[in-house]
């Protein structure tokens, strides 16, 4: 058995959507594969998705992203809890699975993540221009750290399982020394909603040899402090310089 991992599939663009539907219907029957959000906010495509990608592995563990639970196109007026429990349902509808999982001397694990600005202060320029402060809509004046705490929260019954092997995933990034020393400065105004320094908090806790993570559309291979840290997000059509555009094994047994 393989596990693959991919992120930030963006199936908005019909071009990432013909790259799923090419993927081989027979290669990866007997695999896993970590999808590590940012798929679409439209059910639809989520669903298409779901099922695409269900019949193409023997399993699928998924974690929503950020442009997973925008509301700003939902005919009905959700919230983004209520967008993240209409998710979760078609997940498991599609059998696609947010739970753990475990295969003999590994285990993989979802952690639910948002951001907490722990990475840094917001400015100005971010506030104006970063989507889910208009797409998202949290039905009261909760504050990013308030949400990161809820989803970390849900996280809490995992947090003592024990394993030879714990892979553990995230939309998020656990920490802000994963990202490459080759980012501009003019782009690190981004920072602050990457992710949230409590998600590594989680991964260091469950002792995991190995954090896939998302949401950045920078991939990554790196080992920090004995865990080694995973990116590979698919990113937009115009990304072709940032992603490797295709699966990735990350460990094999």
């Amino acid at each position: 058995m393989r596990v693959f991992a991919i992120s930030d599939l963006h199936l908005d663009y019909e071009q990432n959507q013909s790259w799923l539907r090419g993927l081989s219907q027979t290669d990866y029957l007997q695999d896993v594969l970590i999808l590590a959000g940012d798929i679409s906010d439209r059910l639809s495509i989520l669903t298409l998705c779901f099922e695409q990608l269900e019949r193409r592995f023997k399993q699928v563990l998924f974690v929503p992203g950020n442009h997973d639970l925008w509301t700003r196109r939902d005919e009905e007026k959700l919230t983004s809890f209520d967008k993240f429990d209409r998710v979760s349902e078609l997940a498991l509808n599609c059998g696609i699975s947010m739970n753990s999982a475990h295969y003999d001397t590994l285990s993989i694990i979802p952690l639910l993540s948002w951001y907490d600005f722990s990475f840094g202060q917001p400015t100005d320029q971010l506030l104006q221009t970063w989507m889910d402060f208009r797409s998202c809509e949290w039905g009261s004046e909760i504050e990013p750290a308030g949400i990161t705490q809820h989803f970390l929260a849900l996280n809490e019954a995992v947090l003592q399982s024990k394993n030879e092997t714990i892979i553990t995933f995230s939309h998020f990034l656990p920490r802000i020394d994963v990202m490459p020393s080759f980012i501009p400065l003019s782009m690190q105004y981004l920072y602050p909603v990457l992710g949230s320094s409590l998600i590594d908090e989680q991964v260091r806790e469950l002792s995991s040899s190995f954090h896939v993570y998302g949401h950045s559309h920078v991939n990554q291979d790196i080992m920090i402090d004995g865990v080694r840290y995973f990116n590979n997000a698919f990113g937009y059509p115009s990304e072709e310089h940032l992603s490797f555009k295709k699966l990735r094994c990350i460990y094999e047994c």
